[in-house]
């Protein structure tokens, strides 16, 4: 009778663990996409603020908060 309800438990503490149980991990990755969200990617596409083409975020020029996909139109901006 005791085996029987010792077995019972470890089976619902085994179902509770596995799936309803959240895992650390989980709230780790929320916090770290919070972060990675603040920054630019790399290979993100920004407009020019004087011409309006589209550049590569690294291949642009910041000034004044505006990106400049060159120094010429930096100088029609100013």
């Amino acid at each position: 009778m005791i085996l029987k309800i010792l077995i019972i438990g470890a089976v619902i503490a085994a179902v509770y663990f596995l799936f309803f149980k959240t895992k650390p991990e989980a709230k780790v990755t929320k916090k770290n996409t919070k972060k990675d969200s603040e920054k630019p990617d790399a290979d993100e596409m920004v407009e020019c603020a004087s011409c309006g083409v589209y550049a590569e975020i690294q291949e642009c020029i910041l000034s004044n908060g505006k990106y400049y996909c060159s120094r010429e139109c930096l100088q029609k901006g100013k």
